[in-house]
């Protein structure tokens, strides 16, 4: 006998996923690619993210119901802007959505719409084991190369989404992982270079103390590249530069954590996006404020999160998921 799976779908700037959630058992099963960056660039174009996703998909979709063992579909959910507020927008968002329309109406299935910063929350509280969390209040940490954001997550008392998102505190200029992937291509790393400079940053002994740049709840990121780019100009060594960098956005995620701590109160505190898998920010934070740290397969981009509120949205008893 088939299982029902509900499927779920992400296109994002810099990556193409799917998933296929399965409610009866907890089933997850996930596959992605990452767009192709020219070497040396720090970015994408909007048009060439919107051709890549329609590239990709076909593939995608088709090796996700292999890998899942072709279930029934019995809905599909798709990201079709970035965040919950008014005017959140970007046409890489647009292929998903196409996608997700053919394969609802070709299942005869419903469609549901999200937005991506609530698939990144989904799908870190079910990678943590933590979905329970969604009947009531906690800060969620959304840090990546497009949003460095905390977030009160409350749940929904209109019943729209399996929970309502509020941004609290967030970098008022560059993002964390754009302040981390500019000093990685200016050190000569590839793109996105998170991982390559948390290993870099590694290999520095020195002690390195910072104080974010705060207003308020918010901080204010675009002087670690700058400064970066002074150490590097008067011979600073790339282990020193990458340790400064990580260093500077851990102060103000921790300045974020704390202006959010003392205005809500002691809430469950969670920490997702790339960034966050960042083994130093993941250590110091971790033993400081003793947050939940989401597995990297689930904290960076990806549809895990999309196929499991379409679940709830539609209504499904999670049964295979026992901390239900």
């Amino acid at each position: 006998m088939r299982t029902r799976a509900y499927l779920g779908i992400d296109t994002s700037n810099y990556t193409t996923s799917a998933a296929l959630f399965e409610p009866a058992s907890g089933r997850m099963t996930g596959v992605r690619r990452l767009l192709q960056v020219r070497e040396g660039s720090v970015g994408l174009k909007q048009s060439d993210a919107v051709f890549a996703h329609v590239k990709n998909l076909p593939e995608l979709l088709v090796q996700a119901m292999e890998q899942a063992g072709n279930p029934v579909l019995a809905g599909v959910g798709v990201s079709v802007r970035p965040r919950d507020i008014e005017g959140s927008y970007m046409p890489c968002f647009l292929a998903g959505r196409l996608a997700a329309c053919s394969a609802a109406q070709g299942a005869g299935v419903p469609m549901f719409s999200f937005s991506h910063q609530a698939g990144h929350i989904a799908a870190a509280l079910f990678a943590s084991g933590r979905l329970e969390w969604r009947k009531k209040p906690f800060l969620a940490f959304h840090v990546s190369g497009g949003t460095t954001e905390c977030l009160l997550v409350e749940p929904d008392r209109e019943g729209k989404l399996p929970f309502s998102i509020r941004r609290v505190a967030g970098s008022l200029d560059l993002k964390a992982g754009q302040a981390i992937d500019r000093v990685g291509v200016m050190l000569g790393l590839g793109f996105p270079a998170g991982p390559e400079l948390d290993l870099l940053a590694q290999g520095c002994e020195k002690e390195i103390k910072v104080s974010p740049a705060m207003k308020g709840a918010d901080c204010c990121l675009s002087g670690v590249e700058n400064q970066c780019r002074r150490m590097l100009d008067t011979g600073a060594p790339p282990e020193e530069i990458a340790k400064y960098c990580i260093c500077s956005i851990e102060a103000a995620v921790a300045g974020m954590t704390e202006a959010a701590l003392e205005e809500y109160g002691p809430l469950p505190l969670l920490y997702s996006g790339g960034v966050m898998s960042n083994s130093r920010i993941q250590r110091n934070l971790g033993q400081k404020y003793g947050g939940v740290f989401v597995p990297a397969a689930y904290s960076s981009d990806n549809a895990c999160g999309i196929a499991v509120l379409a679940a709830l949205e539609a209504g499904e008893v999670l049964g295979g998921l026992a901390q239900l």
